[in-house]
């Protein structure tokens, strides 16, 4: 189990908070979307261990964390050691996001987050995405900001037509994109200038956190780097503002205003 001992930036607040183990075993019975299940430190067996075991089949985060921690998320609900963070929306595949590019007779246009773990920039990256045509948003499971409320209000409304799918691996979804033909484009300091390629055809953009930026793998599986310029004193913008910027570029040249064909 993965060890945590404080929530943060995806676990608080959540869009609904299931507490309790007949509670947290008929939501896994449903079939609900689920974000993570917390199990308070040290009560990890007796009829709990079924409920972990299920979570873990279905791939659901496990978090472990302090009983104190566990009743402020639960506000005096008796959660009995273990709670469940339901998604805010439901996720969607990848599949779905090529289908929907295939049904509107589009080019698909993806964006992949590494490593956003700040809810609010995650919900604006999705209400840009969603005013861009942008045909759905990937996130990995772990180190990431999830569905929750902050992410709904933050993306103020667009979380309802957007498509979300969250996976495992990224960079092994960045590899299955590319031999669909899709060319996979990553934010980067030292990549080549952003409004000199082409986003006319099948594109994916990679955005990073603020403060790392993406990953080095994540870097080396893309098909090339793109960076904005910084004029000024300092060297890096916030995520959602570069991902905004590159999203209406592409936005720009599929509308036909100055298109650059690809290279």
């Amino acid at each position: 189990m993965q060890q945590n001992r404080d929530f943060d930036n995806n676990e608080a607040p959540a869009s609904d908070v299931i507490a309790g183990r007949n509670a947290v075993a008929e939501a896994l019975r449903s079939g609900r979307e689920i974000d993570r299940l917390l199990v308070a430190h040290g009560a990890s067996g007796g009829s709990l261990a079924p409920i972990i075991a299920k979570c873990r089949q279905r791939g659901i985060l496990i978090k472990e964390v302090s009983p104190q921690k566990l009743d402020l998320l639960c506000g005096g609900i008796p959660h009995q050691g273990v709670a469940l963070l339901a998604a805010a929306h439901t996720y969607c595949q990848v599949e779905d996001m090529l289908r929907l590019a295939e049904e509107r007779g589009e080019p698909p246009f993806l964006i992949l987050c590494d490593e956003i773990e700040d809810p609010h920039n995650l919900g604006a990256i999705i209400r840009t995405a969603e005013a861009c045509g942008v045909h759905g948003v990937i996130v990995p499971k772990r180190r990431s900001a999830s569905l929750n409320a902050t992410v709904a209000k933050a993306a103020s409304g667009a979380l309802e037509y957007m498509k979300v799918a969250r996976v495992t691996n990224l960079t092994a979804v960045i590899d299955q994109l590319k031999e669909k033909g899709i060319w996979v484009y990553g934010a980067h300091m030292e990549g080549q200038s952003w409004c000199g390629q082409g986003y006319t055809g099948p594109t994916a953009l990679v955005i990073g956190s603020e403060g790392k930026g993406i990953g080095r793998l994540v870097a080396q599986h893309c098909d090339m780097l793109v960076s904005l310029p910084m004029l000024g004193h300092i060297n890096s913008l916030n995520a959602s503002v570069a991902a905004g910027v590159l999203m209406y570029e592409v936005a720009r040249q599929r509308s036909g205003i100055g298109a650059i064909e690809p290279k």
